[in-house]
């Protein structure tokens, strides 16, 4: 077997060099469309005072660039190149080329079709096609070169280096037709800001900013950056508008700059000076008595379910905790729900960050569509008045969904659901959810189950209150700033022909909060799920490798003595005397392991374990699981936008379970069972600890290339009334977003060989590397690496291969490695990723390494959106 593998990695090397051969071969395509007297940059090169730059928004001033390429492949070159130039005229040269071509084609088709077919997709379509998905070739033209030269010297030039100068080279390559491009920047001396002076039309604003100077971007002594002053008019603009200002403009904060030559002729410090000038009216002229001035606020108005044409004399009004409420005829809302979502106060001086956080908390209601604030200001007292107009989203809506599905158990299935939603159910702002979902499927395998088909049905009611509902008052905790929402659910799903057929009830009280757009805090005080396997008698249909390993220990006992009479009741009557023995399912594998692991059966030890192993598995996956827990996630990112490609994610979670009900034991005792478990109506709680790491990290090495990471760490510890973990909150590995060399609970625990047909453990190490860069158009490519494998730590798991128990374990972290390819539809990312096993620990030490390094053993993985 390991002159196999060595064949497979041969062969695999063997491919490569082929289609390096390839490349070489049509690498003579790429200077097709490359002119005798032209060139073909290659390269861009750029250093300053003789130091290689490589900043990306420097490279990007750079106005012509070497054509994209693939893995060093030159690909769009050479799909642009494989096009004609002039398709039409060839197709006449080729046509009239023989004398009676054309003449035969007139006579198959007819003569104006024979002209149509020069502009037919088969002649020019290909063409044109080819030119839009390729790239015309990067031939170097000195206008633009000249160009990029002028926009660095200008970059280099907003930096303080006012004398700098910049040349290029162009380098002619060893290869024909090609060359590089190197920018040299001689960069100078930079100059500094010597003095920093102030003219502030506004007292208050002067006295505002000398308050504030700390954070400032323009200081004395720091070097001239263009940067810097268009930081410190946002920085001022901000705080200006948050210290009573609300109608400040940025524009009316410029800078003086003057080079100081007092001491000598070729000084380079800076005086600079800022002025605050008076606001500009309409006219875009300074009158003489505006000035800007702090505001407070001297009247608040909420309008409640407005209408853009009812007169708003009509209207009636309540006050409220200094707030006025304008509603028509009745007023569905409770006072309270809508002033706690407005972060003006009587009095109050305005602040920018509070129209932003009503504009959030009102949003967050779910009761209003996107709310209109005004301000109508008083010049001669320096008061506000507010209108805060709040129109309301429709009382009900329906929600309908199709979905076609795939999944490890169903080949393809398709789901059905549909939601009701009420707003304001209670008069403060809650929203009542009710939904129903249904979905049938076509089985994977076929002997999982006496049918074809599988089935799902299930439903919730979860209701949503826009704030803490907690007896106490959490106000000075979690402000209304951070869009605190409480959710109640209630839940029951019905699965037919999945697994064992599964009927489970949840319910779940949580808080949720999010301090800024970056921090977000879950606490799921009570989620209690309880799950009844209603079909435990095909347990060994669905996890044939347990009866597997079960029907091979029997087929030992067939001439046994003491197995004949267990044989003539619970071996298969109409089987063939010549073949091995097969236990019944479920009577005769269930009676198998009732009758070998009495005491003073007659079985070796290391049968009586893998037997007594099996029937913990198939006790533990068949009994029914009371889920009594709490938990706590917090989330942070600093991800601005859909667009940012350099971000970062990590997620903290903790889990509590059973120990509420554990308390509750000691005042009320409850039933036991025969492994001395406590039973809450009949069914024995789970009691663990679980916690959870996960950190995402993405790089953006160039424009449009990303490299990303992720890492995963899991535990899950059994104590009290558990032995083990209940198989919904076990983990699990492989899979299209996991280590994508192995399916879904394919691999491990440890270092076993796919012992279980759904691999689970309570200890889990993913780490994952992934290179993303585009192919053509919206088609993307990526290259991945992903490592890390489950194992069993602190429970009742006796397999010491399956079992963590240290650092020397980490050899059996499993390696894939893989290529994908990805098409971009805009909102959503269709991916096709191929995974080889690289590193199999479940192989024998000697053959870890590449012994499935082929297509033949590829798993192919199919996904929506990038894995992480």
């Amino acid at each position: 077997m390991a002159s196999m593998s060595g064949f497979t990695v041969r062969g695999i090397w063997a491919k490569i060099g082929l289609l390096l051969l390839m490349f070489a071969h049509f690498g003579c395509n790429t200077l097709k469309k490359v002119g005798e007297d032209e060139l073909l940059l290659t390269k861009n090169t750029i250093y300053a005072d003789e130091e290689q730059v490589n900043e990306e928004k420097v490279k990007n001033l750079i106005l012509q660039r070497p054509n994209s390429n693939l893995l060093g492949y030159p690909l769009r070159l050479n799909l642009y190149n494989l096009a004609k130039d002039d398709p039409d005229s060839l197709f006449r040269d080729w046509l009239y080329r023989k004398e009676k071509r054309e003449k035969r084609l007139s006579t198959l088709l007819s003569k104006k079709q024979v002209n149509a077919l020069g502009n037919s997709f088969v002649v020019k379509g290909m063409s044109e096609f080819l030119k839009r998905i390729g790239e015309p070739p990067a031939i170097i033209d000195t206008v633009k070169t000249n160009k990029s030269a002028d926009l660095i010297k200008a970059y280099y030039g907003s930096k303080g280096f006012f004398n700098n100068s910049v040349d290029y080279d162009i380098v002619k390559g060893k290869r024909k037709k090609r060359a590089v491009i190197d920018y040299k920047i001689h960069l100078g001396k930079p100059f500094i800001i010597d003095s920093l002076l102030t003219d502030i039309a506004s007292q208050q604003l002067d006295s505002i900013y000398q308050s504030n100077t700390d954070g400032s971007f323009v200081k004395e002594g720091k070097q001239f950056d263009l940067a810097d002053f268009d930081n410190e008019r946002k920085r001022l603009t901000n705080l200006f508008r948050n210290t009573g200002v609300y109608n400040f403009q940025e524009s009316s904060v410029n800078f003086d700059v003057v080079r100081d030559t007092t001491k000598f002729a070729d000084d380079q410090n800076m005086e600079v000076t800022l002025n605050i000038r008076k606001p500009r009216s309409a006219g875009d002229s300074i009158g003489p008595s505006a000035s800007y001035e702090v505001h407070r606020f001297e009247k608040i108005n909420i309008y409640a379910d407005y209408e853009f044409n009812v007169n708003a004399d009509s209207l009636k009004s309540i006050d409220f905790d200094n707030y006025t409420i304008f509603y028509k005829d009745k007023l569905r809302y409770r006072p309270k729900a809508l002033t706690d979502a407005i972060f003006f106060e009587k009095d109050s001086i305005y602040r920018e960050i509070d129209k932003i956080r009503t504009t959030r908390q009102i949003t967050n209601l779910n009761a209003f569509r996107y709310p209109n604030i005004e301000f109508i200001p008083d010049t001669t007292k320096a008061r506000l008045i507010s209108n805060v107009y709040l129109s309301s989203r429709p009382k009900y809506s329906l929600g309908l969904d199709l979905d076609v599905t795939h999944s490890n158990i169903q080949q393809v299935g398709t789901a059905f659901s549909t939601s009701v939603t009420s707003r304001n159910v209670f008069g403060g702002a809650e929203t009542l959810n009710i939904s129903a979902r249904g979905s049938i499927g076509l089985l994977s395998d076929a002997s999982l189950s006496d049918e074809t088909f599988t089935s799902e049905i299930g439903g919730d009611v979860n209701i949503t209150f826009p704030r803490i509902w907690f007896p106490f008052n959490t106000e000075s905790v979690i402000p209304y700033y951070m869009l605190p929402q409480t959710r109640m659910s209630v839940g029951t799903n019905f699965q037919r022909n999945i697994g064992l057929d599964r009927q489970s009830l949840n319910t779940v009280l949580s808080y949720n909060w999010s301090p800024t757009d970056f921090l977000k805090n879950n606490i799921e005080l009570l989620n209690i799920e309880f799950v009844r396997n209603t079909n435990v008698d095909n347990f060994f249909n669905v996890y044939s490798n347990t009866y597997d390993r079960l029907d091979d220990i029997a087929n030992d006992f067939e001439d046994n003595v003491d197995f004949a009479e267990f044989y003539d009741e619970n071996i298969d009557p109409d089987r063939d005397p010549d073949t091995e023995l097969d236990l019944t399912i479920p009577d005769g594998a269930n009676d198998f392991i009732d009758a070998v692991t009495v005491p003073g059966f007659s079985i070796s030890p290391d049968d009586l374990n893998d037997v007594r192993s099996i029937r913990e598995r198939r006790d533990r996956l068949t009994e029914n699981n009371l889920i009594f827990a709490s938990n706590y996630t917090f989330t942070k990112n600093n991800k601005v936008g859909i667009n940012d490609l350099a971000f970062y994610q990590f997620r903290f979670k903790i889990e509590s379970a059973g120990n509420l009900l554990s308390a509750v034991s000691n005042i009320i005792p409850y039933e036991k069972n025969d492994n001395n478990q406590s039973l809450v109506f009949g069914v024995p709680f789970s009691q663990y600890v679980k916690t959870e790491l996960d950190y995402i990290k993405h790089w953006q090495t160039s424009s449009t290339d990303v490299l990303a990471f992720r890492s995963f760490f899991g535990i899950a510890i059994p104590y009290g009334n558990s032995t083990s973990i209940p198989f919904v909150r076990s983990y699990f590995a492989g899979g299209s977003n996991d280590n994508r060399a192995w399916n879904a609970y394919e691999l491990g625990p440890g270092s076993t060989s796919n012992v279980n047909d759904f691999n689970e453990a309570n200890l889990k190490l993913a780490l994952n590397l992934e290179y993303r860069f585009p192919i053509v158009g919206d088609i993307k490519g990526a290259l991945f690496a992903d490592a890390g494998n489950i194992w069993n730590v602190l429970d009742s798991e006796d397999n010491e291969d399956a079992i963590f128990s240290g650092f020397d374990s980490l050899r059996d972290i499993a390696l894939g490695t893989g290529f994908g390819l990805r098409y971009d539809f805009t909102y959503f990312v269709f991916r096709v990723d191929t995974g080889f096993k690289t590193y199999n620990p479940a192989e024998e030490a000697s053959k870890r390494w590449f012994r499935d390094y082929n297509f033949r053993n590829a798993v192919f993985n199919i996904g929506i959106n990038y894995p992480f």
